[in-house]
Formats: C-alpha cells, structure tokens, sequence
C-alpha cells in the first residue's frame, strides 16, 4: 500500500535520524547497566531519586517527558494531528493530549521551518523509546488548549500579554504559534546545556553536544522567526520580552531569560537571536527549574501547567522558589 506524501516524508526523516543517533543511545544504555551517572543537573527529583542520584533511564524518561509536550504541539499545530498510539504507550500514568489544532501559516518559510522542527521532534521521542525498551514512559497528560485556565493562558497571563478571565490562542495565527513555540524551546536548549559539566564519556559528550545543537538551531529558528515579525511589528519584541521575564520568574532569582528584542541602536544595533552572558554562552537550567516552567509554578510540585497530572518516572519535583 503506497503512503501518502506526508505520511512518508515524516517516515524517512524519523528514519534517517534514528539511524544517526542509534550509537549513542546503545552507549547509553551501556552505561545504564554499568551504573553509570549521567545526570542533566540537580534538583526537582522524587524521593526515590533523592535518596540515589538519577540512573541514566531516569535522565532519558525525564528528557522524553518534555519530548512528548514539544512533538505533540508541533504535530497537532503543523499536521493537525497528535502522536501516533504506537509513541504513546509505557510504564507510568498515560493520559491524553488535551485541546489544540492545526495552524493556517501566512509565511512559507516559517510553515516550512515549522515543518522541520516537527519532524525532528517527532523523531526524538520515537528514537528515546526505542532505546528505553520496556522502561520507556507512558505519554503523561498533556494541556495543549486554549480556555482561559488553559497552560498558555495561565503562562500568557503571569506575562501580561491577557487579562484575568481571557484566553491565549496558540493556533490563532503565525504570531502566537511562534511565541508559544519560543516559550518551550528555549526551556529544552537551557536543559541540555545543564549536562555539560556533567559529562565524562566521550561518546556521550559527542552525541549530547549533536542533540543540543539540535535543539539550539530550532531555538534559533523561532527566534529569528520572532525577529522578522517584530521589525515589522514592534509589539512583538515587547512579547517576546513578557515572556522571558515570565520564565524568569518562575525559575528562581536569577535574570537570565532573554527575550527577542533587538540592542543599541544605529551602527551599533544587533539583533538576540542567540541568548548568552558576557562571554557568549548560553546559561543552564536544573531539571527542578525546567519543571518550574513546565508546571507554571515557582514552588516544589509535582505537577501542573503543561502536565496537569505531572510527569511520568523518577524525576518529578520542580524547584522551591
């Protein structure tokens, strides 16, 4: 039976990266069996992980939990659809994705770029639980609606971006689209980033700076995305920086975030597509903080925002903030 046209684009690339990727994870789960340490960082772990640092499964159910929140907006924004129920299933409370819908984009590069980051993402949580096996985690539930107590309308919300009682739309238009995507992206890059100075095997420094980069290039997409629509339309920049701050806000005392908007002015104006500190590197966060973002709280929970019912495995505790 022959495939549609976009049902066999996305086969091939999930394809095509899996195979990319396969010796690192068989590493991996090497280092798994030899009780090996990868960790992202510290902070936001159940009580079974308190008690023992995380073990390498750990880690990688911790990174599908959020695998399975970006591909599944992704997949319903840009194909209109959710994960297929093959990449659903595993240990853990499953639940449903809740609300969403396909976006009608007026750019073609940015519908395009959509399209990429989707197949990616897609491919991610296909390629994680292929190599998890039997200790892969189920889907958590997810909040991917619009109602007024929706994740996007309360994070739009804490940003000033709606009043009390009103409804974010992510799906509305490109604008939104990108602005929730930016929400999420830059979260995953922060994360990743968090395991560098934890790394010693070679093979996993390689592969996890591959992943990063990744990551980094569609934070970038949508941020030059974002770009472009605020030197058209500056309220956009002002977005961009509501929600930075929003973020900020959440994950501790620390001004990191940083939105889109531009800096200097004249000769001197440069655009913030890549966020860094004075020596030009990106910051990191904790798994505790990105579960702060996730369930929309500055307080050690288990579950909220985007995870209504909180994240599936050992690491589930956002930071005390």
């Amino acid at each position: 039976m022959e495939m549609e046209p976009d049902t066999a684009l996305r086969h091939d690339h999930e394809v095509t990266m899996m195979r990319g990727r396969r010796d690192f994870f068989r590493a991996l789960g090497l280092a798994t069996a030899l009780g090996g340490g990868l960790t992202l960082v510290g902070g936001g772990q159940s009580a079974h992980a308190q008690a023992a640092a995380p073990t390498d499964a750990d880690v990688l159910n911790f990174a599908l939990n959020l695998e399975y929140l970006e591909a599944n907006f992704y997949s319903i924004a840009v194909l209109g659809e959710t994960l297929p129920a093959n990449l659903q299933t595993g240990t853990g409370t499953p639940g449903a994705v809740t609300g969403g819908r396909q976006v009608t984009f007026s750019d073609s590069v940015v519908a395009r770029l959509a399209r990429e980051i989707t197949l990616n993402e897609r491919t991610h949580v296909a390629f994680i639980r292929g190599q998890l096996g039997s200790a892969a985690i189920a889907q958590p539930a997810i909040d991917l609606s619009v109602s007024p107590t929706s994740a996007f309308s309360v994070a739009a919300r804490s940003a000033g971006l709606i009043g009390a009682g009103q409804s974010f739309d992510p799906y509305a238009s490109e604008e939104n689209f990108l602005l929730s995507a930016y929400l999420l992206e830059d979260v995953g890059v922060t994360a990743y980033k968090g395991a560098a100075p934890l790394l010693t095997n070679k093979t996993f420094i390689d592969a996890s700076a591959g992943i990063l980069a990744v990551e980094a290039y569609h934070s970038a997409m949508l941020r030059t995305s974002i770009h472009m629509k605020g030197m058209a339309t500056p309220a956009v920049f002002d977005q961009s920086e509501a929600i930075s701050n929003a973020r900020d806000a959440l994950d501790g005392p620390a001004d990191l975030d940083q939105g889109v908007r531009p800096t200097g002015s004249g000769d001197t104006l440069t655009s913030n597509i890549v966020p860094t500190d004075a020596n030009g590197i990106t910051f990191s966060r904790t798994t505790g903080q990105v579960l702060n973002i996730a369930y929309l709280s500055r307080t050690s929970t288990d579950r909220g925002g985007f995870f209504p019912n909180g994240v599936n495995g050992n690491i589930r505790l956002s930071a005390a903030n």
